[in-house]
This record gives C-alpha cells, structure tokens and sequence, in this order.
C-alpha cells in the first residue's frame, strides 16, 4: 500500500490561494476516482475537486474556512501500489471526526462537468448520530425537516458522504418514526436550541462583495412607477403564437431590450468605475448580469452581447444561465464580466426595493412585482397593471438627473413596447 497526495491545484487567472469551502470526505471514507472530495472558493466561483484515484483517506490537509495556498498539501489517500508522497508533501493530520459546516456550497464547475457524485446507497431512513454531530444537508432541506418537526441526526442520508435529501425525509416520514422522535413535532413546544452557521464559501464572498460595495460606492436609488399593461399584452400575444415552438417569454426579455436601447442615450450606465486608478471605463458591448438566488446565496450570471440578441435569444439565455447558477454548474466566465445588472424577484418583488450595486458597475435596474391598480387615463377611471424600478447608481459617476432620465427611458419603451424595435 502507498499514500497518494493531492495538493491544491492551481485554478488559474493568476490564483495564488483559495478558500477551502467544504469537505465532501472524512478520514477513513472510501473513495472512487472521480469522486468530488472538496469544494473550493476562488474570488469568482467555486470549484470541485474531484479524486484521482481510487483509495481510503487518510489525513485532510485544512478545515472548511481556511485559506490555502496553490501547491499546499490537500488531502492524503492511501492507494493499492507506491502512491506518489514524498516526506516534503506529509501534512499535519486533522482529527478524524470533523464538524461539517452548516450547507453545502454547490460546485462551480470550471473547465469540464465533473462526473457525478458516487456513494454507497443507505439501506433504511434512520441512522443514530452523536448529540453534537451535525449531519450534511442543504439549507433548504434543514428548513423542511424543521417545519416537519424531524431531528436530522435521526435521519439517514443516501447523498453523496451521507447528505441528507428531500427523499430521505419523505422516507422518514413513511416509517411514522418523526412523531416519536422529535419533541418539535409539537407545534407550540418551546425551544431553546441554537444553532451556529460558520460563514464560509460562496456567502462569505457575498458578504464581502455586499459590504465592500455599500462602503465604497455612494448609493442612490431612484423609484420609478411604470405601466406594463400593453407590453404584458405583447408578451402574452407572443407566447401563444410562437410559445410552442420559441418557448415561452417572461417579462426579463423585454427589460433587457429595454436596457439596450436606452443605454444607446445613456452609455455612462453600462459602465466600470476604477475608483483605485480613477478611472470610468463605458463599454459598447452590454453585458448583462441577471441576478439570480441559489440554495447558496445570490449569484449573477452574464448575459453577454445582449444588444446582438433576440428576444427568444436573450430569454433563451437567462434561462440556461439562471438553472447552471442554481444548479451550481455556471463557470466562472458566465459569473464575471457584466456591465450593467438586472435584479428581480419575481412576484415576491415587493413595491420597492434599494438594490446594492454589483461593483465595479455604476447601475443597477431593480424589478418589483406587478400589480393591478385603478389608474386614471383620458380622464377615465381604468384597470391597468402597474410596476416600479427600483434602480441604484454610484452617486461617483452618475449625475441624480442622468439617472433619472434613464430609467425614464425605459419606462417610454416599456409602456410603449413597439419602440424597443424601431431603429
């Protein structure tokens, strides 16, 4: 038998360390090659790191939140044959029983899709952990479990390294083992549990990211309330002629043209700001990020070139992009380089909302939920369906007024939806 090291690799674009974002192993796990062993943070996106080969782990080289460098020792695998270490390459060993961080940060996968995850499958729903054992699971299935009154740790994980899944809750379930189990089944039994959620990964860089744009920039927002009745409309006339064979159309097409075209009079939108070197650098090409929520944070995925595309093009591409960065398999090409961003939230929009800016960008364009309102038109009293735009500027760069003419752009389009097609 031989020890084979895998030591942290080198992601690329100049990347001297990275952040280690979650162990998939633990010592003494039988692994596969292929198998994802850890996940790491660079400043973009998150990484797999897939096994080699095929062995038994013998020692981790860090702890979920640490930073380390490229070349540094990862993790110790013991092999049939010679392995690869050297005395150089022996790291310090870490405690066999490790405490996993809170939820799992889904890969971002970088060159290639990363094979699929293999683990043994658990035969049963029920599985006894210690006390203080915290058992791997996404935050949205810990929020199921505890509307259902379930204790994770009583419950069996048929996941990849034991996560436990939405199925093995159902399973659960089926053995009728929650109600005996779980005092919390009660739905007025008082509680005192806490819990601790180390922040690491994909939310700590958005932490950062939030906090670092909120210190830097001189946010304003501008509120704008827009009639959508007549490109609403359009869209559902559009979608029952050519849904079936385009695909279906939601409102973000449009507001992505509707940025294009305004941004044709309003080019210091779609601009960078190097507040280091200060200097604005306004771009031809609108990059569009489109701000999307995952089960690990908010993320913003590029619609590049959209002023070159389609209607169905460009709702074709938030589509695809939208379920890689919910699925965790957006690169970090398709995380970086918009210019502008488009941030909405559907129909829990609410009326108003103070977007923060997706720096280095000067603007971004926040969508509310649309409603239906008795508004006042020709002097009649008429039913129309209403929404706002709640945008942000960098107060640096953007004049109050250029702002304001903006966003006045668009509402001209939107409400007057032929216009986003005349040139």
């Amino acid at each position: 038998m031989g020890t084979h090291v895998i030591k942290m690799p080198d992601i690329g674009e100049g990347i001297a360390e990275v952040e280690l974002s979650q162990w998939h192993v633990k010592v003494g796990d039988l692994v596969v090659e292929d198998q994802v062993l850890a996940d790491v943070m660079t400043d973009k996106a998150m990484v797999d790191i897939p096994s080699p080969v095929h062995g038994k782990v013998i020692a981790l080289g860090g702890q979920p939140g640490e930073v380390m460098a490229v070349g540094s020792v990862l993790i110790s695998i013991e092999v049939e044959g010679a392995g690869n270490l050297k005395e150089s390459d022996k790291p310090a060993p870490l405690a066999a029983k490790e405490t996993p961080v809170a939820a799992k940060v889904e890969a971002v996968v970088e060159s290639k899709p990363a094979a699929p995850r293999t683990a043994p499958v658990c035969q049963g729903p029920m599985v006894a952990r210690e006390a203080d054992e915290r058992p791997l699971a996404s935050p949205a299935v810990r929020k199921h479990a505890l509307d259902l009154g379930i204790q994770l740790r009583l419950v069996r994980g048929s996941g990849p390294a034991g996560r436990v899944l939405h199925e093995d809750l159902d399973a659960y379930l089926a053995q009728g083992q929650s109600n005996a189990s779980s005092p919390a089944a009660t739905a007025y039994a008082q509680r005192n549990d806490e819990e601790q959620i180390q922040v690491i990964g994909m939310r700590r860089k958005i932490a950062q990211r939030m906090q670092d744009a909120t210190q830097r920039a001189a946010h304003f927002s501008y509120v704008e309330e827009i009639d959508v009745t007549a490109i609403e409309e359009l869209r559902a006339h559009l979608n029952e002629k050519h849904g079936a064979s385009r695909g279906k159309l939601t409102l973000l097409p449009f507001l992505v043209r509707a940025l294009v075209v305004a941004l044709r009079e309003f080019p210091q939108m779609n601009a960078r700001y190097d507040d280091e070197a200060q200097v604005i650098t306004r771009l031809g090409a609108v990059h569009v990020g489109v701000a999307t929520q995952s089960d690990v944070g908010l993320m913003v995925p590029v619609v590049r070139h959209a002023e070159a595309r389609s209607l169905w093009d460009s709702a074709a591409e938030i589509s695809r992009l939208a379920n890689a960065a919910r699925n965790g398999k957006a690169s970090r090409d398709e995380l970086s380089g918009s210019t502008i961003t488009l941030t909405s939230l559907g129909a829990l929009g609410g009326i108003v909302s103070t977007p923060v800016l997706n720096l280095p960008e000067v603007a971004i364009v926040g969508v509310n939920k649309i409603v239906e309102r008795p508004m006042v038109v020709k002097g009649q009293v008429v039913i129309r369906k209403m929404m706002n735009l709640s945008s942000s500027f960098d107060h640096r760069v953007v004049d109050g007024m250029d702002a304001a003419l903006f966003i006045q752009a668009i509402r001209g389009l939107i409400e007057q939806p032929a216009t986003l097609f005349v040139e």
